[in-house]
């Protein structure tokens, strides 16, 4: 039966892998992820998770053990944070093109340099084009049910999903949860049949040559797949509800009935979110929220709906792309673009390298937008208290305007 637990979200990300009965785990520790797979490590060794558990000398080879073992036919996790997932950026790439459903945890942190452990989007962001689904933890125990919710829908469409949650602001942090009960999860999310296996008397090769006859059709394959997880998570995570109690689902709303502004975020600060959305209201404005949990594959006609006549959104994104905006904001005003009543788009940087978003944050980034009549690309914003604009050279404000550099 399910039991409530008082876990953290690297120990709840365990329990998911532990729950999701995942038969090949691999990996190598890094700050804030460890505490993952030295659980699951343990979990292993004790019997209560009947899995091999794959010591590895680098993030590369974690991730390649875990494509051979979803090859040969076995459920494959992982988990891993910021300079890791970048390292192992190539075998991401295998994974998608071998249509492999491994699930991986990324515990998000800043990239370095200069040496951050943090939390900040910018790792998973910059995995967005390799083809894995995303999604974005707000909880602890959301940190536990995406892996079962992933793996039910990878194994439908033959692709990778990575599921994150924030350093330390989750990895770190016990809240109370729900540990389904096995049965449960096991009538939710029945063993994985693979389409091939390692079978020494049927013979294939994997990872070939592909010749410019057959490449283009395989990708087209990776696009149909990814397009069809979008119904798929959907359908998921009503399924979830109905045995394990627990709704998911690809975007999230709060207060939306008549809101007029609309704050987008996805992560952990969704929460202060929701508190900002209720000071916003005591003082008579209509503010709302849309929480992204899936960015990949994006939400797009769930998007277009919800922001339909709105009269403008804020995009809180903890992540940045040099040169453009914060990513979040490029694909919500890309989802919006050309359609009739689209409202316009304020894109905000904030909490990168672990920075602070407070509820003051947010409310002080919605007196900032009801102040523009423009958006602007990209406003950094920081947490003291103080007008957003230009740096000036004997000036403390950490705040710049659009795509303004301190001097």
């Amino acid at each position: 039966m399910s039991e409530r637990l008082l876990l953290t979200g690297n120990h709840a990300a365990a329990y998911g892998a532990m729950l999701a009965r995942a038969e090949v785990i691999s990996a190598y520790p890094i700050t804030p992820q460890t505490m993952i797979v030295e659980l699951l490590s343990e979990l292993t060794a004790s019997g209560r998770l009947a899995a091999k558990f794959i010591t590895v000398e680098s993030e590369h080879s974690a991730m390649a053990a875990c494509v051979g073992a979803s090859a040969a036919g076995a459920r494959a996790y992982t988990a891993t944070s910021g300079q890791g997932l970048a390292l192992m950026h190539e075998m991401l790439h295998w994974a998608v093109g071998a249509r492999l459903p491994i699930v991986l945890t990324n515990v998000s942190r800043a990239m370095a340099p200069g040496w951050s452990i943090w939390s900040d989007q910018t790792d998973i962001i910059s995995q967005r084009d390799v083809g894995w689904m995303m999604l974005f933890a707000e909880s602890v125990q959301e940190a536990q049910d995406f892996i079962i919710w992933m793996y039910r829908v990878a194994e439908q469409v033959f692709l990778p999903g990575m599921v994150a949650m924030d350093a330390f602001i989750l990895s770190h942090t016990a809240e109370p949860i729900i540990v389904h009960d096995q049965d449960a999860v096991d009538a939710y999310l029945p063993g994985f049949e693979p389409l091939y296996d390692l079978d020494p008397t049927q013979p294939r090769a994997y990872g070939g040559l592909v010749n410019r006859d057959h490449y283009f059709e395989l990708r087209y394959k990776i696009f149909e797949s990814m397009e069809r997880a979008g119904r798929l998570l959907i359908e998921a995570g009503d399924e979830f509800a109905e045995i394990l109690g627990r709704r998911y689902s690809p975007v999230e709303g709060y207060m939306l009935d008549d809101a007029e502004i609309v704050i987008v975020s996805a992560g952990a600060m969704t929460s202060n979110v929701r508190q900002a959305d209720k000071d916003l209201r005591d003082r008579g404005m209509k503010a709302g929220l849309m929480r992204l949990v899936a960015f990949r594959p994006f939400p797009v006609a769930e998007v277009r709906r919800l922001l339909a006549g709105r009269r403008k959104v804020a995009v809180l994104d903890r992540n940045m792309s040099p040169g453009h905006s914060g990513v979040f904001a490029q694909e919500i005003r890309s989802a919006l673009a050309g359609q009739s009543g689209a409202p316009p788009v304020y894109g905000y940087v904030v909490g990168l390298g672990g920075r602070d978003v407070r509820v003051e944050t947010v409310t002080e980034v919605v007196d900032d937008l009801m102040a523009r009549d423009v958006p602007e690309l990209a406003l950094f914003v920081d947490v003291k208290g103080l007008p957003i604009g230009p740096v000036r050279p004997d000036s403390t404000i950490n705040r710049l305007g659009p795509l303004e550099v301190a001097r």
